[in-house]
């Protein structure tokens, strides 16, 4: 089933863009204050993605290479998702070495995709993903001692991303950090070398 797309609460002005940040912040800090459950915690964060980005997808993967794995080979395991039946808690992927595995697996970069095209390059289930009216990406990398840990996915129906929602998703995927490293750890992924 396709995602409906939906215009950006507030897009376009600045107040009423920082009031809606401010609400969706507030909201997400009371509901967080004492959320100890981090399958919870991530449906909070994902109710003010909702709220700030629209409709769309999120998906949390952790690290799930061991030192057994064939050199270039990075395995990443779905730990969550806001979409269960089309992205299944549990799925596995195997990622060669790429540009995109480069930047954000390897350096801890954030990755921006935009369009098909950047999807294609980028997943080999481009066909579900567009299939569910997904159009871009933002790739931001959860890092603990000094490498990826794990990957706060959010996939959106517009064809681009605009600054102020590329800076909303970094911040919650900060938000989300602690929560997803429960989850790695509980997960019994692999730690980072001290």
């Amino acid at each position: 089933m396709a995602i409906e797309s939906a215009a950006l609460p507030g897009a376009g002005n600045g107040v009423a863009d920082a009031a809606v940040l401010l609400a969706q912040s507030q909201r997400l800090c009371d509901a967080l204050h004492r959320c100890e459950d981090p399958a919870a915690a991530l449906a909070h964060i994902d109710a003010a993605r909702r709220a700030l980005l629209g409709p769309g997808l999120l998906t949390v993967n952790v690290d799930a290479t061991r030192p057994q794995d064939p050199p270039g080979e990075l395995h990443l395991l779905r730990a969550w998702t806001s979409d269960p039946q089309a992205y299944p808690v549990g799925g596995r992927k195997r990622k060669l070495r790429t540009p995109w595995t480069e930047q954000l697996l390897v350096h801890g970069e954030l990755f921006v995709g935009e369009g098909e095209a950047a999807l294609a390059a980028a997943f080999d289930d481009v066909a579900l993903i567009t299939s569910l009216g997904l159009r871009s990406v933002i790739n931001a990398p959860v890092l603990s001692g000094g490498r990826t840990r794990a990957t706060f996915n959010v996939l959106g129906t517009r064809p681009q991303w605009q600054a102020h929602e590329i800076a909303a998703v970094r911040l919650l995927a900060l938000v989300a950090r602690p929560f997803i490293l429960q989850l790695a750890t509980a997960l019994g992924t692999p730690e980072p070398d001290a």
